[in-house]
C-alpha cells in the first residue's frame, strides 16, 4: 500500500535561519539526495529533488501533490492573507508552506533564496505577473540557469486569449470538447473539473516538468514549459481525433457515437431499485458474456456468432433488450450474476460504497490521515526491479 504524504506545515518567513530550518538547511542544492535519506526508496523516485510551487488553485496544486506523492520536496508559499485560510487536506498533503509576500521585499527575497535552490518552480498566474514581480524566468534563470520553470494556465502563454480569466468548463466549451459530452437528447455535460483543470492542465503540467528535469540536470540549462489546459484537454481528446479520422467518430453527433452512450454496450443502466449499472462489453468476447448472462440472445436482431453489435443499425433494438433486462433486477442481482463473468459490468457505486470496496480496499485505494482525511492513494505505484545476482 502506498504510503500518503503528512498534511502541510507552516514556517513563517520571518523565522531565523538556522540549521534546523528546512528551506535554508546549509544543505547542497536541489537535486542532491540529503544525508539521511535512503539511498533507493522505489515509491518515492523525486527524493531529493526540490519544487518551489507559487501558489495558486485547482490545477497547479494538484500537480504538486503529485509531486510531493513522488517524493520532491514542496515547498509552497502562500501570502498572508491566506495564513488562516482553510487549506484543502489533500491538494497541500506533504508540502511545506512559506508566509511570503511576494509584493515586499523580505517575500520577495525569500522566493529567489528558494528559486536558486530548487529544480521546479511550478506558477499559475497569468502570463505576465510573475515578470511584473521579478520573479519570471528571465530572472530567475539568471539565478538558477537549471531551473525547469512550469507555467500553468488555461489559454496559454501567448495568443488572443492569454489575459482572459476562466475555468474548466469555460476552457472544455472552447475547444469543441463540451460540445460532445452528454447524451443527444439532452445539452452538454461535463464531468465536474477533470479534464481541463487537472487531465490536461495538472497531470499534463508534471509530464511537462519531469521531461524538461533530465536535461536540466545533464546540461545545467533549464526549461520554461508552458501548460495550457486547452492544449492539455485538446490532447485528451487525441482518440476520438483518429477516430474521426478514421470515419468511426461524428464530432457533430453527441449521444451517437461508440464511447458516448450511442452505443447501447456502452452505457449506464437504471436497475428496478433506483441504482445503476455500468455496462463497457465492447470486444466480441464480452458482449457474448454480456448478453448470454442475461439470457437474451433470442432477442437479438442477428444470431450472436454472426452480428456485429458496433453497427448503429442494431443499436435501438440491442438497447431496448439490453434496458428491459437490466430494470427487471436489483443491483445486487447484477453484481452477484457479473461478479465471475468477463462482461466488462460493474456497479455505480456511491463514494462511500467505494471506499469499502473489497478490491479497493485490499489496493487500499483510500486511507485515513491524522486528521481524519480520507486521501486517495499516490499513483502510479512503484517497485524495485528484481535483479538476479549470481554468488560469488
Amino acid at each position: 500500500m502506498p504510503a500518503v504524504p503528512d498534511s502541510s506545515h507552516t514556517i513563517n518567513e520571518n523565522r531565523p535561519v538556522n540549521e534546523s530550518d528546512p528551506f535554508d538547511d546549509g544543505g547542497p542544492l536541489g537535486g542532491s539526495v540529503p544525508q539521511n535519506a535512503s539511498p533507493f526508496d522505489a515509491s518515492r523516485p523525486l527524493e531529493g529533488t526540490r519544487v518551489l510551487d507559487l501558489g495558486g488553485i485547482g490545477p497547479g496544486p494538484f500537480a504538486t501533490m503529485v509531486l510531493a506523492d513522488l517524493g520532491a520536496e514542496v515547498i509552497r508559499l502562500d501570502p498572508p492573507s491566506l495564513q488562516d485560510e482553510l487549506r484543502n487536506p489533500v491538494l497541500d498533503r506533504g508540502k511545506k508552506s512559506v508566509i511570503a509576500d511576494l509584493k515586499a521585499e523580505p517575500g520577495f527575497e525569500r522566493a529567489r533564496t528558494i528559486a536558486a535552490r530548487s529544480d521546479i518552480l511550478v506558477e499559475g498566474f497569468r502570463p505576465g505577473t510573475t515578470e511584473r514581480l521579478g520573479l519570471g524566468p528571465a530572472d530567475l534563470h539568471e539565478i538558477n540557469p537549471a531551473l525547469v520553470y512550469g507555467r500553468i494556465t488555461g489559454y496559454g502563454q501567448t495568443g488572443p486569449k492569454a489575459q482572459k480569466a476562466g475555468h474548466d468548463l469555460g476552457y472544455i466549451a472552447s475547444t469543441g470538447l463540451l460540445h460532445q459530452l452528454g447524451r443527444a437528447e439532452d445539452p452538454p455535460q461535463f464531468p465536474a473539473n477533470l479534464i481541463a483543470d487537472f487531465g490536461g492542465g495538472g497531470m499534463l503540467l508534471v509530464v511537462g516538468v519531469l521531461a524538461a528535469l533530465p536535461r536540466a540536470r545533464a546540461t545545467g540549462i533549464g526549461t520554461v514549459v508552458d501548460a495550457a489546459m486547452i492544449d492539455g484537454a485538446n490532447l485528451l481528446w487525441s482518440m476520438m481525433h483518429g477516430f474521426s479520422a478514421m470515419g468511426l467518430w461524428h464530432h457533430d453527433a453527441r449521444g451517437h457515437n461508440l464511447l458516448d452512450s450511442g452505443a447501447p454496450f456502452y452505457d449506464v443502466y437504471p436497475t428496478v431499485d433506483g441504482r445503476y449499472v455500468s455496462v463497457a462489453c465492447i470486444e466480441p468476447a464480452f458482449f457474448a458474456e454480456f448478453v448470454r448472462a442475461l439470457d437474451l440472445e433470442d432477442q437479438l436482431p442477428e444470431p450472436l456468432g454472426e452480428l456485429d453489435h458496433w453497427q448503429p443499425r442494431h443499436w435501438p433494438a440491442l438497447r431496448a433488450a439490453f434496458a428491459s433486462a437490466l430494470a427487471s433486477r436489483t443491483l445486487d442481482d447484477l453484481v452477484a450474476l457479473f461478479a465471475d463473468r468477463d462482461a466488462c459490468v460493474e456497479p455505480v457505486l456511491t463514494m462511500a460504497e467505494a471506499k469499502q470496496d473489497r478490491h479497493n480496499v485490499a489496493r487500499g485505494l483510500f486511507s485515513t490521515d491524522g486528521a481524519g482525511v480520507d486521501q486517495p492513494a499516490p499513483a502510479p505505484r512503484f517497485s524495485p526491479a528484481a535483479i538476479r545476482r549470481e554468488d560469488g
